[in-house]
């Protein structure tokens, strides 16, 4: 049996952080921009790789959108 979760992740800048994220997707992960969210639906065959990938995910998003706020106040700042 496979185990899957929907992850949806409101955003100033979903596209941004949507391909941000993307490049570290394995091939039972998809990740896309959806209106004001990034979505990404996992599948693992079990529990715990479920878990890890969420976990490993979560940072990545973090990390994603942290980037993207800095580059923004960067780019508004030195117009």
């Amino acid at each position: 049996m496979t185990r899957s979760a929907t992850v949806r992740t409101r955003v100033e800048y979903p596209e941004l952080v949507a391909n941000a994220v993307r490049p570290d997707n394995t091939d039972q992960m998809h990740t896309e921009a959806r209106d004001e969210s990034v979505v990404t639906r996992i599948e693992r065959p079990s529990v715990g790789g479920l878990r890890t990938t969420l976990d490993d995910y979560t940072v990545n998003v973090t990390v994603a959108v942290e980037v993207a706020q800095h580059a923004h106040r960067f780019n508004t700042t030195q117009q």
